[in-house]
């Protein structure tokens, strides 16, 4: 099983220190920070024991160590938009890896229910991030490999990044709903390969910046935080430039590298200060 699930997750995904500070989870008044989202802030790497999810580090952790918060990441590898909102809804392998392995944070219900909880319950957080989407894309492939009118497939592409905004957009309206009035930014992703593949993560990214920007928030380019590295460094190719996790087999996965890992962090870091005049993040977020 779990050879099995990984495999997919290695196939299918584009896509932490160990679990949330239990203070963090369980009611703590300390500032605190929420990510949100699929196996890219989860810090999915195929090669590891997933039996651990201390073993995955994501950019949240490297964010929440730069700025001083309290760490709780409720991503699951696998989210698909429709999934976030219902147990029901569309999935690619959150479903079946929560099943078999543990994620950062516990919880039985969608992600959405998680995050709503918390953040009526913690009112010292100050940053809530979500990168999302990309796993209706390769739903939406895997419904059009059995054929055009199964599943997502029907939609067609627009439609397929039709419902992701739709979706998107409920998840933040719904955040702000909340009451949560601090800190919102949309990650989005960055490109595989900046010579062949710039335009289709473009088109998957516009969803995430229409949704979080419709809500008041922030849009820290994934496909920025890359590019330069990805050129200078390898031609283009993320994978040449070794942002993305090498296989054994040759060539690599879908998920980002500590290098990559880490320049994401960063952007988030960076799109924070300069939403406030390039202040320090810290004093953004008033933590300082």
């Amino acid at each position: 099983m779990r050879v099995r699930l990984l495999a997919l997750l290695g196939a299918g995904l584009l896509l932490v220190l160990g679990a949330a500070p239990a203070s963090a989870v369980e009611g703590g008044q300390g500032l605190s920070y929420l990510a949100l989202g699929d196996s890219v802030p989860f810090g999915f790497n195929p090669l590891v024991n997933a039996a651990d999810a201390s073993n995955f580090v994501g950019y949240p952790e490297i964010v929440a160590k730069r700025l001083s918060l309290e760490d709780v990441n409720a991503t699951c590898p696998g989210e698909a938009t429709g999934g976030f909102l219902s147990l029901t809804g569309t999935d690619n392998v959150c479903r079946p890896y929560r099943a078999a392995f543990p994620l950062h944070v516990s919880y039985s219900g969608t992600q959405m229910d998680f995050a709503l909880n918390y953040l009526a319950t913690h009112k010292h957080t100050r940053l809530v991030t979500l990168t999302l989407g990309a796993n209706d894309y390769f739903r939406f492939l895997k419904d059009c490999a059995v054929g055009p009118t199964f599943g997502t497939c029907a939609l067609g592409f627009t439609g397929m990044l039709a419902t992701m905004q739709a979706n998107l957009s409920t998840i933040f309206s719904r955040i702000r709903a909340a009451g949560y009035d601090g800190v919102l930014i949309g990650v989005t992703y960055y490109a595989l390969n900046y010579v062949t593949g710039a335009a289709g993560t473009l088109a998957l990214d516009a969803p995430m910046v229409a949704a979080v920007t419709g809500a008041g928030g922030l849009v820290a380019s994934g496909f920025d935080a890359w590019q330069a590295t990805a050129f200078s460094s390898g031609g283009g190719d993320s994978c040449l430039a070794g942002l993305l996790i090498a296989l054994p087999s040759g060539g690599c996965d879908v998920h980002p590298t500590p290098l990559g890992r880490d320049l994401l962090a960063q952007k988030v870091i960076d799109t924070i200060a300069g939403s406030c005049g390039f202040q320090s993040a810290r004093r953004c977020l008033k933590i300082d």
